[in-house]
């Protein structure tokens, strides 16, 4: 904290930074499934479907404790939920190693990991930072959702080489060692629930002293009577349905399918992650400077199209040329989502609100990981899959519009 102050940097960048390092190995945990299904197929012969439901579950509670955590750490700080849930996720990733049984993966990849997830997702990013940011809230949220990216990025390559030379087992492991060992230490030592814990005002706030406001009793009964909410929902359930849940589960297994090794699938999606980390804190700057919903609006129009083109990608270089149009607005949607939540019910309700338009996000995600499988084993492939993501995202930009600033 001095060495900070004599540097003359505001409290509130440290915050980001250790929000930003919880979120990265997170982002990690959740690319796990992805790179190991088929090694799951091949030692268990568990089916697709089987496996793509476990990680549903996943999805789904990683949704539905949003809003519960979002309230708590509204109430009680990020501190103590987050180490927690991060405690709960580490635990569920080292006794997944252990599984023989399909309703052990549901157990611990669909419950214990899917319920712990929440306290490390951007409902925890959108708490901490609209807590310590008066100004640069757009950039701020940016560089957190560049944090799944930058993950994405850095471990996916990394993770798809342990899966491929020592097994999905060492895969998880080193993960979970990565949660319990670096995470959990810089939580306990430099996160603070607020601004006032450390004697200080929020960054860009005035000297004068404000007042802080608690939550609202009820925050979600004004909510939920505002159309904007629904919309802000819905459209933030059709860009779950039309990444994570899709991409994160299908990706590779799609791309191998279709004959494309598969380090050349993790390169592609550590390429849609390295173009999203600009994308992402771009699309901060931009809502900072424009407003949220045009360019809100413009990232759900670009995903619709690059979705509709999918299945006709046949070579590497149009696969990587694709990556890198998809990466640009993956997450470019998060810092324009979660500043209108603050912006429309109020910051001191950020939690909850914006906990519960994550669960919708996550029903989506949930609905695609699951469908796909579905899909997949109905018709032998993902093209129906990626054909009706991207008619749902072209959707989503009509929704967007009718947002009010």
């Amino acid at each position: 904290m001095a060495t900070i102050k004599r540097a003359g940097i505001h409290y509130a960048w440290a915050i980001l930074a250790v929000t930003f390092i919880c979120l990265f190995v997170a982002s990690a945990l959740r690319s796990v499934p992805g790179i190991i299904m088929l090694s799951l197929e091949q030692e268990f012969k568990w089916s697709r479907e089987t496996i793509s439901g476990a990680v549903s579950i996943n999805l789904l509670l990683f949704g539905l404790a949003g809003p519960f955590l979002g309230r708590l750490m509204d109430l009680y700080g990020t501190k103590a939920i987050t180490l927690i849930m991060l405690t709960l996720v580490t635990l569920g990733a080292c006794g997944s190693i252990f599984i023989q049984e399909p309703w052990q993966l549901y157990l611990f990849w669909g419950v214990i990991i899917g319920a712990g997830s929440g306290g490390t997702s951007i409902v925890m990013g959108s708490a901490v930072v609209n807590r310590w940011f008066q100004q640069r809230r757009g950039l701020a949220l940016g560089i957190l959702g560049a944090a799944f990216s930058s993950g994405q990025l850095i471990f996916t390559p990394v993770l798809m080489s342990l899966n491929i030379d020592l097994g999905w087992r060492a895969t998880t492991l080193f993960i979970a060692l990565l949660l319990g060992l670096i995470v959990l230490p810089l939580i306990i030592k430099f996160m603070a629930d607020d601004p006032g814990v450390k004697g200080m005002q929020p960054y860009g706030a005035s000297e004068l002293a404000t007042p802080v406001i608690p939550p609202d009793p009820n925050p979600m009964r004004l909510a939920m009577a505002s159309p904007q909410f629904w919309l802000l929902a819905f459209s933030f359930a059709i860009c779950g349905f039309t990444t994570s849940g899709l991409f994160q589960t299908h990706l590779i297994s799609h791309g191998i399918e279709h004959g494309f090794p598969e380090m050349t699938m993790a390169v592609s999606l550590g390429l849609m992650g390295a173009t999203d980390i600009a994308g992402t804190i771009f699309s901060g700057w931009l809502c900072d400077r424009f407003g949220k919903r045009w360019p809100l609006a413009i990232y759900y129009a670009l995903r619709g199209i690059s979705l509709l083109l999918l299945p006709y990608v046949e070579s590497t270089g149009q696969l990587m040329a694709f990556s890198v149009v998809y990466g640009l607005n993956w997450l470019s949607t998060v810092p324009a989502t979660s500043a209108l939540t603050a912006d429309l019910f109020g910051k001191q309700n950020v939690g909850v609100v914006f906990g519960w338009i994550c669960f919708a996000h996550q029903i989506g995600a949930a609905l695609a990981s699951y469908g796909a499988g579905y899909l997949h084993g109905l018709f032998g492939n993902y093209t129906l899959a990626f054909m009706t993501s991207g008619l749902f995202a072209l959707a989503a930009t009509g929704l967007v519009m009718k947002i009010r600033e």
